[in-house]
C-alpha cells in the first residue's frame, strides 16, 4: 500500500467532513487507507464518518488522549509506504497526494514533506516553512527583526523567511497540519512522542528526522488551505503557556543539561514576555475605541455648546456655566458610551446596528434624565439632539476610517452582506435552498455558474470566468463555492486572486448542510461555522436553567393577560409549572440532536419554533437543533420563547 492518511478529530464534525470528502478526491488513483482518530468527540463526528464515509478506518477514543497519542494509535497500524498526519481543518486539492508521493519517490533522503497552506482568505500561512525555535530565533520574530531582514537567514530562521513562498527547499520543521513521513524512516526515528498533549510534537519529530540522516522538505507545488482552528487562541495567554511548555519539554529531550537550562531561563523569559504583551495588547484594544469615542464625541458636543453659548444663549442674556463644559458634557458623554456598551456596540467584529442603537437610546437617556433634574440644571435639550446626531455621524465615521486602515474588523455581514453561489444548476440550488431556509440577514445576488450561462434561468448572474467582474458590478461581498463542482485548486487560485476585493469565501461541500466559513473555525452566530459554546457545558446549561425559572415566574405573575395569547391554555398553565419545577424547559431538541452523557429536559418549543413564518425540510429542522445544541446563547431562548409564543401550551 503507498499511502495511509491519519486525521484526528475533535469536536469539528463540519470541518472534518470536509477533510475527508477532499483526501477522498485526492486518493483517487492512489493505493490507500484513511483513518479517523476521534478523540471522544461530544458532536456527531462519529456519527457522520459511519454515515456518509463507511470506508474509513474509525478508532474511537473513549477520552481526549491528545495529538501525538492519537496519532500513533494510527499509524501502528497502517500499512501504507507514506504516512500523512493531515488536521481535520483542511482541504488538500485533488492531485496533492499524487504530486506529494511523486516527489517522496524521486527523493529518496526525504524523511518528511510539508506543503505550501493558504487560509481561508487564501493567504499564505507563514507556518507552512519553519526552523527549529530556537530562542535566538523566537527572539527576532518577537521583536520584529524576521520582518525588517526576511531575506536573513539569521533573522529569518524562525519561518524561514528568506526561502520563497513557491520555492521547493530543505527546511528544519514542518507542520502538523500536513505533514506526509516516510514509514520507514519513522520505524527508524520513532513515532510522535506523547509527553507532548498538544503543540511540539512536529517540531519534535522534525528534528529527530534530521538528526536520523534525513531531510525535511518545503514543497509548494500543491497547495491546502487550512482554517487554523485550535481551540487554544494563538493571542492568549494559555496558547502561550501551552506552546513554551511544549518547548521546554523539547529542551530537556535534545539538549545537553547546560543548554537545556539555559534554553529553559529563556523560555520562562518568553513566557512572561509574550504574556505581558498579549495582556498590554488586550487592554490597549479593548480601551482603544472607548477612548477614541469619549474624545470625538466630548469634541463634538463641547463644540456644539460653545456655539449655542454665543449665538442663542447670549441673545438670551444667558449663558452655560464653566461647571457645564468640564463636568455636565463628560456625563453626557459616559452615558453614551454606557448605552453603547449596553447594547453591545463594544463588541468585537463592530456591529453598526447594535452600535447605531446604543447612541439613539443613549440620547434618549441622556434626555429622561435631564426631564428628571431640577429647573436650574436643565441646560438645553437641542445640545443633547444636535449631540446625538454628531455621535452618530462621529463614532461611525471613525470605524469606518479604522476599518479602511485594517485597525479593526467591521461585521458587514449583518449590514449589506451579498452573496453569490458559484458552481454548476443542481448544487447551486441546492445550496440557495439551504442559505434561504435560515432567516439571515443576506442579500443574495444570483448564481455564477461553471456551465454555460441558461439564459432562461433569471437567477444565473454569469460564468465563472467573469467572476471579478461581477463581483465588481454586482457588488458582491461573499462567494460561496459548491466543492463538488470546483476543485479545490481553483478555489485557492479565486481566492489569491481576489484578495484586493475584500471578499468572504465559504465553502459547500457535496451532499452536506454545513458551508465551511472563511474566518476562525470558531466564530459563532450563523449557518457557516462550528460554535463554541455547546449548551451541554455545566454554566450554560445554569444559565438555561436560570431563564427557565425567571421567565416562567414571570409569565406566571402575568398570566391574566398572557394566557390569552396562547393556543392551548391548560397545557399553557401545566408547562408553566413543569418547568418552574425543572420537569419541562421552554426550549428542547430531539433525542437524535442531545450530546452523548448530556440529555436536556423535554422542550416545549424547538428550535425551528423560532422561524414561524418557514417551512423547515427534516435536515433543516435538524440543523436548527445541531446549532442551538453547539452554540448555546440565552438569547435564543428568548428568541424562540417570543416568536413561538403562541405555542407555549404544545404538549
Amino acid at each position: 500500500m503507498k499511502l495511509s492518511v491519519i486525521i484526528v478529530n475533535y469536536n469539528v464534525s463540519a470541518f472534518l467532513e470536509q477533510a475527508l470528502l477532499s483526501a477522498q478526491k485526492a486518493m483517487r488513483g492512489i493505493d490507500g487507507e484513511i483513518f479517523v482518530v476521534d478523540n471522544h468527540s461530544v458532536d456527531n463526528s462519529v456519527a457522520m464518518v459511519k454515515a456518509k464515509f463507511p470506508n474509513v478506518k474509525l478508532i474511537e477514543n473513549q477520552d481526549n488522549v491528545g495529538f501525538a497519542k492519537a496519532n500513533n494509535q494510527a499509524i501502528r497500524i497502517s500499512s501504507g509506504e507514506y504516512v500523512l498526519l493531515l488536521n481535520p481543518d483542511t482541504v488538500v486539492e485533488e492531485d496533492t497526494f499524487e504530486k506529494c508521493i511523486r516527489f517522496m519517490d524521486e527523493t529518496p533522503d526525504c524523511g518528511g514533506l510539508g506543503v505550501k497552506m493558504v487560509d481561508g482568505q487564501g493567504r499564505f500561512l507563514p507556518e507552512s516553512k519553519r526552523g527549529i525555535p530556537y530562542p535566538k530565533a523566537s527572539f527576532y520574530k518577537l521583536f520584529g527583526l524576521s520582518k525588517l531582514f526576511p531575506k536573513s537567514q539569521k533573522f529569518g530562521a524562525y519561518h524561514a523567511t528568506y526561502i520563497g513562498e513557491d520555492e521547493t527547499h530543505e527546511v528544519e520543521v514542518l507542520a502538523g497540519a500536513f505533514m506526509m513521513l516516510r514509514k520507514s524512516v519513522l520505524d527508524e526515528v520513532g513515532l510522535l512522542d506523547e509527553d507532548y498533549f498538544m503543540y511540539g510534537e512536529d517540531i519534535d519529530l522534525s528534528y529527530r528526522i534530521l538528526k536520523g540522516g534525513y531531510k525535511n522538505y518545503y514543497f509548494p507545488q500543491t497547495r491546502i488551505i487550512h482554517y487554523k482552528g485550535e481551540s487554544t487562541k494563538k493571542g492568549s495567554l494559555n496558547y502561550v503557556y501551552v506552546f513554551y511548555n511544549a518547548m521546554q519539554i523539547f529542551a530537556r529531550k535534545h539538549f545537553s543539561a547546560n543548554n537545556a537550562k539555559v534554553f529553559n531561563v529563556a523560555i520562562d523569559a518568553a513566557i512572561w514576555l509574550r504574556a505581558s504583551l498579549a495582556a498590554l495588547k488586550r487592554i490597549l484594544s479593548r480601551l482603544m475605541l472607548p477612548l477614541l469615542d469619549f474624545i470625538l464625541i466630548f469634541a463634538g458636543l463641547f463644540a456644539i455648546s460653545k456655539y449655542w453659548d454665543h449665538n442663542v444663549l447670549y441673545q438670551r442674556n444667558s449663558f452655560f456655566p464653566d461647571y457645564y463644559f468640564y463636568a455636565v458634557l463628560p456625563g453626557y458623554t459616559l452615558l453614551w458610551q454606557l448605552a453603547v456598551w449596553l447594547r453591545g456596540g463594544y463588541r468585537k467584529p463592530v456591529n453598526r446596528s447594535l452600535l447605531n442603537r446604543g447612541i439613539i437610546g443613549g440620547g434618549v437617556l441622556v434626555l429622561l434624565i435631564y426631564a428628571l433634574l431640577p429647573e436650574t440644571m436643565r441646560f438645553s435639550r437641542a445640545v443633547v439632539i444636535m449631540g446625538t446626531v454628531w455621535a452618530l455621524v462621529a463614532v461611525n465615521v471613525l470605524r469606518s476610517l479604522l476599518s479602511k486602515a485594517h485597525l479593526i474588523d467591521v461585521d458587514a455581514r449583518r449590514l449589506s452582506q451579498r452573496i453569490a453561489i458559484v458552481g454548476g444548476p443542481e448544487e447551486t440550488e441546492r445550496v440557495l435552498n439551504m442559505v434561504q431556509s435560515i432567516n439571515t440577514p443576506r442579500e443574495f445576488v444570483g448564481l455564477v455558474m461553471t456551465q454555460p450561462v441558461d439564459t432562461e434561468n433569471h437567477l444565473c448572474i454569469g460564468r465563472v470566468e467573469d467572476l471579478s467582474e461581477l463581483i465588481t458590478i454586482y457588488q458582491i461581498n461573499e462567494v460561496i463555492f459548491c466543492s463538488r463542482d470546483i476543485p479545490a485548486d481553483q478555489i485557492i487560485d479565486w481566492m489569491g486572486r481576489l484578495q484586493d476585493m475584500q471578499i468572504e469565501y465559504k465553502i459547500a461541500p457535496e451532499d452536506s448542510l454545513s458551508l465551511i466559513g472563511s474566518n476562525a473555525i470558531f466564530t459563532t452566530e450563523d449557518l457557516y461555522t462550528i460554535p463554541l459554546q455547546p449548551v451541554y457545558l455545566p454554566r450554560n446549561r445554569r444559565v438555561k436553567r436560570s431563564f427557565d425559572m425567571v421567565s416562567a415566574f414571570l409569565l406566571s405573575l402575568l398570566l391574566p393577560v398572557d394566557i390569552w395569547f396562547v393556543e392551548n391554555k391548560g397545557a399553557f398553565v401545566r408547562n408553566l409549572f413543569d418547568v418552574l419545577f425543572g420537569r419541562k424547559s421552554w426550549v428542547g431538541v430531539t433525542a437524535a440532536a442531545q450530546a452523548s452523557g448530556s440529555q436536556l429536559r423535554p422542550g416545549v418549543l424547538s428550535p425551528a419554533d423560532a422561524y414561524p413564518n418557514s417551512t423547515f425540510s427534516p435536515e433543516i429542522a435538524a440543523r436548527t437543533e445541531e446549532l442551538y445544541v453547539r452554540n448555546y446563547q440565552v438569547r435564543n431562548d428568548l428568541t424562540i420563547l417570543t416568536k413561538g409564543f403562541r405555542k407555549l401550551g404544545n404538549c
